[in-house]
């Protein structure tokens, strides 16, 4: 298989992952939302994948989730949400990573993403919703990208360990 096939292959697992992984277990939010295990594949694809592919993997993967759901609405902010944390995550990890080993680097790039997608969906909330109102889901998109986090660092280990390459 040539390199540019086994990208877009992997690309495309990892959108088909990000999908199930965003609708097996969805817990409504406050404000239409719902939290889920999404984020997790969002930075592995982010570390693991080159920008463009790690973007579309993200974005595709998790707006696919809102529309085969009744989130239709959230899918466009949510390709370009998603899109954005699977850049960061990295961005952010090539950058910190010639200064710091991998676990360090995938913390700070992951908590950059996670910023990234609390304070998008307060602005896309906002201008839906009202901005005091969508400052209730701050905390929970905030729970959901602790643990999109610490999962994802936890599959880049098991994916190391067992020398499994993404890209």
């Amino acid at each position: 298989m040539n390199t540019r096939t086994r990208k877009i292959v992997m690309a495309a697992l990892m959108a088909a992952l990000t999908c199930v992984a965003t609708m097996i277990i969805k817990i409504p939010s406050p404000l239409k939302g719902y939290l889920n295990l999404g984020d997790c594949i969002v930075l592995v694809a982010g570390w693991a994948l080159s920008p463009a592919y790690g973007f579309l993997a993200a974005g595709l993967g998790s707006a696919l989730a809102d529309m085969f759901s009744v989130y239709v609405t959230y899918a466009p902010a949510t390709f370009v949400i998603k899109g954005l944390m699977a850049l960061i995550a990295f961005y952010g990890f090539k950058l910190t990573r010639s200064k710091l080993k991998n676990l360090p680097s995938r913390i700070i790039s992951g908590i950059a993403a996670e910023i990234v997608m609390i304070l998008g969906y307060f602005l896309f909330e906002g201008f839906q919703y009202g901005f005091i109102p969508s400052a209730a889901n701050i905390p929970a998109n905030g729970i959901q990208g602790i643990a999109g986090l610490i999962i994802g660092i936890i599959l880049m280990k098991i994916f190391e360990k067992s020398k499994i390459t993404l890209n």
